[in-house]
């Protein structure tokens, strides 16, 4: 019978998860304001947050769940999530529901969901697995053996859905726990020195397999102004958007860039922009010192884990929220070019939001169970 231990409840996380829930209420909000139609039905302005608002009831029992095992126990699975994974990544390039321009969603009947949202905490998974059990600094030999058996295949199937925001996610996190884990100095300078050298020729073979729009997005990231009205349009309003806002902002549902369509893909991708306009300077500071606090708790989390695994793991997850985080903000802010990649907890999106709250479950978790009495 399935019994809650009362250690569980005291040694909770609930700072983490206020602070999640906090941000995930902005963004159900925010998502409102952004998709709401002046002068149009209720009905009409409700599917949006309406949706996410049941998400977020799912993610949360989803959370509750992965915080009631010992997180241990994902590293004793880790190999078969990972070819699970995998095989929802094939499954996908043969089968997938095409959108946007991408076909990275499976159909379950009336709902769909995007297979790399999980795989992201599975692969994240694996990579901590496999390098808690490497005792030592890994050599050259070492860190192309991993970067062969776990990361390319999974890359090289994101970059041809196409989901590149998603590929470079899942690289910038195998480079950030494996300086984590620890590089020999003579690998590290030998990876500077390789990257230098085949920088242009890698660049080359990346833009040749990239989708028209994706080249377009990063025309647009180095000169926004070549096409103002075509492929720098998305960035130019959302600039204009979070400079219209101003120091203390235009005010709740007062914004004009979403509601109006001028801002393209404002619930999700563009969240921080209507924010922005919004709240104005003193509101984004607000929101962006919540996820500061995020990062942070997670670091430390890592840090009091009783575990390698479980530091790997912590590190692996904060570092996906981190990389999301400015990845994002930077995105809207025309600093990074546009690659397709959510506001955690706050764009809308249901496999994003359960993928997000499960990951954080396991953080929570991870935090929990710190001291050895739970064994």
């Amino acid at each position: 019978m399935f019994r809650i231990d009362r250690r569980l409840i005291q040694n909770f996380d609930w700072l983490t998860l206020s602070i999640v829930i906090l941000i995930s209420v902005i963004g159900i909000l925010t998502i409102f304001s952004a998709t709401r139609q002046p002068g149009a039905a209720e009905a009409v302005q409700a599917s949006f947050y309406v949706k996410q608002i049941a998400w977020l009831a799912i993610s949360i029992l989803a959370l509750i769940l992965f915080v009631g095992f010992d997180y241990i126990w994902l590293g004793r699975i880790a190999i078969p999530l990972y070819i699970t994974g995998l095989i929802l990544l094939f499954i996908v390039l043969i089968a997938g529901r095409t959108g946007m321009g991408a076909q990275r969603w499976i159909n379950l009947g009336p709902l769909s969901f995007q297979p790399s949202e999980f795989f992201k905490l599975i692969f994240i998974i694996m990579l901590a697995n496999y390098y808690s059990l490497a005792k030592e600094s890994l050599g050259v030999r070492g860190l192309l053996r991993v970067f062969f058996y776990i990361v390319f295949i999974p890359f090289v199937l994101l970059f041809k859905q196409p989901d590149l925001g998603t590929a470079i996610v899942v690289l910038l996190i195998f480079i950030s726990v494996s300086l984590v884990k620890g590089l020999q100095k003579k690998v590290i300078a030998m990876i500077v020195v390789i990257g230098i050298i085949s920088l242009p020729f890698l660049g080359n073979i990346m833009w040749t397999g990239l989708k028209d729009y994706q080249k377009n997005r990063l025309i647009a990231f180095i000169d926004p102004e070549v096409d103002p009205s075509g492929i720098g349009y998305h960035i130019n309003q959302s600039k204009i958007a979070i400079g219209s806002g101003e120091f203390l902002g235009k005010g709740y549902l007062e914004g004009t860039q979403g509601p109006f369509r001028f801002l393209p893909e404002k619930h999700t991708d563009f969240v921080f922009a209507v924010f922005a306009e919004e709240w104005g300077f003193v509101g984004s500071v607000f929101l962006l010192s919540l996820y500061l606090l995020l990062i942070m708790r997670g670091l430390d989390t890592a840090s009091k884990a009783k575990d390698d695994f479980g530091r790997l793991l912590a590190l692996g997850i904060t570092f996906m929220f981190c990389i999301y985080f400015f990845v994002n903000v930077g995105m809207t802010l025309g600093i990074m070019p546009v690659v397709g990649i959510p506001l955690p907890f706050m764009s809308y999106g249901g496999t994003a939001l359960l993928s997000n709250y499960i990951s954080l479950g396991i953080l929570i978790n991870i935090r929990t169970r710190r001291f050895s009495l739970f064994y």
